[in-house]
């Protein structure tokens, strides 16, 4: 059973940075598809941003130019660097991962979640 873990949520003043992390323990040993999504109150949680297990990027059009995704120096680990954050960004940040998801934009198709840290962006 895979378990993910995230860190570094907290507050922000708008224009500031954050940089949250999440690793993943436990599973197979493989290499895992990781991606961020966020849900803020009383919306659908949506995509932020995935890295495939062959190091190919995506992210949400709110996130590019943005947010940067990349893989930790442990095995099974990511971070998202948020820059120029802004009031709307505000929201519970999910860790995902999976092995092969079949849609890498959508959350069903991941099987393992943490349980979330929360981003507070101040305007």
């Amino acid at each position: 059973q895979v378990q993910l873990s995230e860190s570094g949520g907290g507050l922000a003043q708008a224009g500031g940075s954050l940089r949250l992390s999440c690793a993943a323990s436990g599973g197979t040993g493989g290499r895992y598809a990781m991606a961020w999504f966020r849900q803020a109150s009383g919306k659908e949680r949506d995509f932020v941003a995935a890295i495939r297990e062959d190091g190919r990027i995506y992210y949400a059009p709110s996130a590019k130019g943005r947010f940067t995704i990349s893989r930790g120096d442990a095995r099974n680990t990511v971070v998202l660097q948020m820059n120029s954050l802004k009031a709307e960004d505000t929201a519970v940040y999910y860790c995902a991962a999976d092995e092969r998801p079949y849609e890498f934009y959508t959350d069903r198709f991941y099987d393992y979640w943490g349980p979330g840290t929360q981003v507070t962006v101040s305007s």
